[in-house]
């Protein structure tokens, strides 16, 4: 039985070494035929996206000879196709380690991939006809001493040399061109990142027809051609939403059937197709290729997409999203939401988080959900989206679903501790209310000893307010009170005197008694005692009443 490509992403070593693989070699066939000179085909990470830039690269590559890889192979029979095996000159190039925290260790990083991109040409470039300046520019960049404008028009360079050394156009492969403009988004640096990649895109690729036969670019997402290919009229993007090339990533119905039945695994389809089916590329079904030779070599079902990278961005854009936390709910319910997906993703306004639009457009493009129906109307792509599967289910459920808790809890708690420390009661019984409804379990408020729980919540949330001084169930007048807060250098901001309380249920205690029972004590005890002898006369005290999920405060 065959050994199984997981993350084997170099071509010629899956068929060398004899790994299973199901043959998308129809995908260079697709390429020759495209009208297109310049093709971007977005698709979801772990999609098989490199490895088919990997076997271009081996087909077209005039550097070597390896037609016998492409032997019983679909493209084979393509005598036209086969016309082309190892005909140009290759500028090949991955971006997917670019993940810098400054766009200067950024650019060292690139500087060393142009470099050593030149450097697999060298030999053949030397002893081409090339004059004294180029030879000059070529070393330099080989050097890794070239300036930034050297490296925007190094690949246009290039592609002139390589066309002047082989008497052949070149074939441009670009993989994962989008993860440097998302880290510079997430990184702040995005006006930087993307000012150098359009110069270094357009240089090689606008209006150099005479040097490039085909160039194709892959990444996750399409972003919007203002920013990036604003001077490209010769590119031609392929989305999920388009049907060219949908078969070309990911494994369809009957591929995925033929590996299953090559495993002895058959009898496991319907369950395969729960888990790992449910991407809609145009109109054709596709299995996410990671999970599912993931599953054949474990045997076990599980979530084995949902970590293999980052999601910075999708993070930013839910946690930033008013309204994606009802979607959310009806999402998990296997119902689908109507929404615009946009094609053209742009970082152009930072305000962009707060778009619903692009909020819906990332988790579609990235695979987290798919199209049950979509409608193209006066220019939108308005589409009916639901979960894709199992796997991704629990992405949202335990992923995303945390995120959003965490957003939650953390726009709340910066409200509340203001509302608290300024004395806006008002604000603070409200957003006491939603916080404790919706972060403290009703398994914690059914305890015995309930108030203990709710002071032991309430004190883990006052933590942030590091200028404060928290102090709790301490002697104070003629008592214990339950928590103080003094700022620790300014004995003029408000200090703060409380006394919590639940509503004791076999006393028939109402809200009312129970907070005019917190005042009385708060006055009776003489808590402020201990908050005046420390030097603070700027003090407002008050009770809260707990019941259940409910808050409730009175000032004294």
């Amino acid at each position: 039985m065959k050994k199984l490509p997981i993350g084997i992403s170099n071509f010629k070593e899956l068929v060398e070494e004899n790994y299973y693989y199901i043959d998308k070699t129809d995908f260079i066939n697709e390429i020759l035929d495209s009208s297109a000179k310049i093709i971007l085909l977005p698709r979801p990470r772990r999609f098989g996206k490199t490895l088919n830039l990997s076997m271009l690269n081996y087909f077209f590559n005039v550097n070597e000879d390896n037609r016998g890889l492409f032997n019983n192979l679909n493209i084979s029979n393509n005598n036209e196709a086969m016309s082309h095996c190892n005909r140009y000159p290759i500028i090949y190039i991955s971006f997917k380690d670019i993940k810098e925290k400054s766009f200067e260790k950024s650019f060292i990083k690139i500087k060393r991939l142009v470099s050593n991109e030149f450097r697999r040409h060298y030999r053949a470039i030397i002893d081409s006809d090339i004059d004294s300046i180029d030879k000059k520019r070529v070393q330099v960049i080989i050097n890794e001493e070239a300036s930034e404008v050297d490296i925007e028009n190094s690949f246009k360079l290039l592609s002139q040399l390589l066309t002047n050394a082989y008497g052949q156009k070149c074939v441009v492969l670009i993989d994962e061109y989008d993860t440097p403009i998302q880290t510079g988004f997430l990184q702040g640096y995005y006006e930087k990142i993307v000012g150098f990649f359009k110069t270094f895109m357009g240089a090689v690729l606008k209006d150099n027809d005479v040097n490039v036969y085909k160039a194709v670019l892959t990444g996750i997402l399409r972003v919007s051609k203002e920013s990036i290919f604003s001077d490209l009229n010769n590119i031609k993007v392929y989305t999920l939403l388009n049907s060219e090339f949908s078969d070309k990533f990911g494994f369809t119905k009957d591929e995925t059937k033929k590996i299953l039945d090559n495993y002895n695994l058959s009898n496991s389809f319907e369950e395969v197709n729960r888990w790992y089916d449910g991407y809609t590329i145009g109109e054709k079904s596709i299995f996410n290729p990671w999970s599912l030779l993931n599953y054949i070599d474990s045997k076990e079902f599980d979530v084995y997409w949902a970590n293999t990278s980052s999601n910075g961005i999708i993070r930013t854009l839910v946690e930033n999203s008013e309204d994606f936390r009802s979607d959310l709910k009806m999402l998990l319910k296997g119902e689908s939401v109507e929404k615009v997906i946009n094609p053209n993703i742009t970082f152009k306004d930072r305000d962009f988080n707060f778009k619903e639009e692009m909020l819906y457009s990332f988790l579609f493009f990235s695979g987290y959900l798919k199209y049950n129906k979509k409608e193209f109307v006066e220019g939108e792509h308005i589409c009916q989206l639901a979960i894709v599967n199992q796997e991704c289910r629990y992405i949202f459920r335990n992923i995303i679903s945390n995120w959003i808790t965490d957003s939650f809890s953390n726009q709340k708690l910066r409200v509340l501790l203001k509302s608290l420390i300024t004395g806006d009661l008002f604000t603070f019984e409200r957003i006491f209310s939603e916080f404790v409804r919706d972060t403290l379990s009703f398994h914690d408020t059914a305890k015995k000893n309930v108030e203990s729980v709710y002071h032991a919540f309430f004190l883990g949330l006052l933590i942030n307010l590091g200028d404060y001084e928290v102090i709790s169930n301490q002697e104070a007048g003629y008592g214990r009170v339950d928590i103080i807060l003094l700022h620790k250098t300014d004995k003029q901001k408000l200090a703060i005197v409380m006394e919590l309380k639940t509503i004791d249920d076999f006393m028939d205690e109402t809200k009312e008694n129970a907070l005019e029972s917190a005042v009385k004590q708060i006055k009776e005890k003489e808590y402020i005692a201990l908050v005046k002898k420390r030097g603070y006369n700027n003090i407002l005290s008050f009770g809260v009443v707990f019941d259940g999920k409910r808050v409730w405060v009175k000032e004294v």
